[in-house]
């Protein structure tokens, strides 16, 4: 009789397991996979932020040059000086309490953080000044080409440093992205500069190839440091890294600015500008908010994506900066723009859709492993030993 009992327990225990795995596999078929909202929620904002915050800067950035503007170091300054906006953030964060979730690191040396913020800080300095430069004494379409390099450039970087996988949707994305930058290269040339030299030109274009490449390792870079250091999961070790990282590049570049010596052309510059001196002011102030908030953006969507998603929505941008500058600059819009902006919301929409399957699965995957382990408890597979 005991033999009997324990078959019979042994097929009981076996026709309890089919049920609750077919359960399993029809409600995964039928039922529609539960969405996070919050997670999207969250990569829509950084997206907007990116978009608008990249749009507005390029285009500042663009009228201080076109108006009179000849500082490459004010050029960079803008782009990193933005740093006490983000005291807002910290003004905010510090009536929050800590949640379990929030403290799942392991303690870190602070050493090795403060070692990640000073040199992301100089790596970064030293990327805008390149930039700068190639937006001085190159055209706006050529600086739009070069630019959508960093593209590439970040595959490479993410495929060693941080394992980036490559389906058919994220290189239909890169080559898509690619192929609608590259078509601004034959927009016409009302917006090159006058009176650039062959040796400036060249200049220009060897620094913004070399900003192009310096700016996908930063980002690959970046997200390494999240993955393996800067692992807390909270919105302030993003705005840390912005923070810290952004003193160190301000530093750098005032020594840069004032060691060069442009600092002493800077009042002759204002009292030229085109627009008056007010205008001048406002132009600076206005790019540099605009540049602190795109680094928001591109540092959310590296922590909560990848940094090949957030160059790809970088330069999803690109197509939107000649589009704006025939409303602000009355620049002529043709069909070659037309179409390159059709092509980068077509990469990017397939570079999102890979998200959403990527996080489906995986959400999938989780409940399935949620619902095994509540299904055969620790105690049933005793029995049936």
């Amino acid at each position: 009789m005991g033999e009997a009992q324990e078959v019979q327990l042994q097929i009981m225990v076996e026709e309890a397991k089919k049920p609750k795995s077919a359960q399993n596999i029809n409600m995964t078929a039928a039922v529609p996979q539960q969405i996070d909202y919050k997670w999207w929620l969250r990569i829509a904002l950084y997206i907007l932020i990116v978009l608008v915050g990249q749009t507005v800067a390029l285009l500042l950035g663009r009228l201080y040059y076109v108006k009179g503007g000849t500082s490459k170091w004010v050029e960079t300054l803008m782009q990193v000086a933005g740093f006490p906006v983000l005291l807002f953030f910290y003004c905010f964060s510090a009536f929050k309490k800590p949640t379990s979730n929030n403290l799942r690191s392991q303690p870190r040396s602070s050493f090795i953080v403060a070692l990640i913020y000073v040199s992301l800080g100089l790596l970064t300095a030293l990327n805008c000044f390149l930039l700068s430069i190639g937006m001085l004494y190159l055209p706006v379409s050529t600086v739009t080409l070069i630019s959508a390099s960093q593209l590439g450039f970040n595959a490479l970087f993410s495929l060693f440093l941080n394992s980036q996988k490559f389906t058919p949707l994220i290189i239909n994305s890169m080559v898509i992205l690619t192929i609608s930058s590259i078509l601004l290269m034959f927009q016409d040339g009302s917006g090159e500069p006058s009176g650039v030299s062959k040796v400036k030109f060249a200049i220009g274009f060897i620094c913004n190839i070399a900003g192009s490449a310096g700016c996908g390792l930063i980002l690959a870079l970046m997200q390494l440091c999240f993955r393996k250091v800067l692992n807390r999961g909270t919105f302030k070790e993003i705005i840390d890294v912005i923070f810290y990282s952004s003193i160190v590049a301000t530093g750098a570049t005032l020594v840069g600015l004032f060691a060069s010596g442009e600092w002493k052309g800077l009042s002759k510059e204002m009292e030229l500008y085109e627009l008056g001196k007010v205008a001048y002011v406002m132009t600076i102030f206005w790019a540099t908010i605009a540049w602190q908030i795109f680094t928001v953006g591109v540092v959310g969507l590296i922590f909560e994506v990848s940094s090949l998603f957030c160059n790809s929505i970088s330069v999803l941008g690109f197509p939107l900066v000649p589009a704006l500058a025939v409303v602000f600059f009355h620049d002529k819009m043709d069909g070659v723009k037309v179409i390159s902006m059709v092509l980068a919301i077509w990469g990017v929409v397939s570079y999102i859709y890979q998200q959403y399957l990527d996080k489906s699965n995986s959400e999938t995957d989780s409940r399935i492993a949620s619902e095994d382990s509540e299904a055969f408890p620790s105690g049933l597979e005793i029995v049936h030993k």
